[in-house]
């Protein structure tokens, strides 16, 4: 955990798949927001309230089928009130 947070503030995370989502998945994936990169993969980013919604992030992408290619909190600085 980053020095400062505390575990129950909201965390911005980017997630890798190894795939091209289309647009029809926003919505699905709450605030997170897709980039589909050059390189064949789907770039989800954004900011979730807590652990328990990033875990239901993970199980939309399992329920997909697709690969998970990799997870990383990032800074968030473009957070709205």
């Amino acid at each position: 955990m980053t020095a400062g947070r505390r575990s129950d503030e909201p965390s911005g995370y980017e997630l890798r798949v190894d795939r091209h989502l289309d647009d029809r998945w926003g919505e699905w994936f709450g605030p997170l927001t897709l980039t589909r990169e050059a390189d064949g993969t789907t770039t989800l980013r954004g900011c979730l309230a807590d652990q328990a919604a990033l875990h239901g992030i993970l199980c939309r992408i399992r329920d997909l089928g697709v690969i998970l290619l990799s997870v990383r909190a990032i800074e968030v600085i473009d957070r709205q009130p």
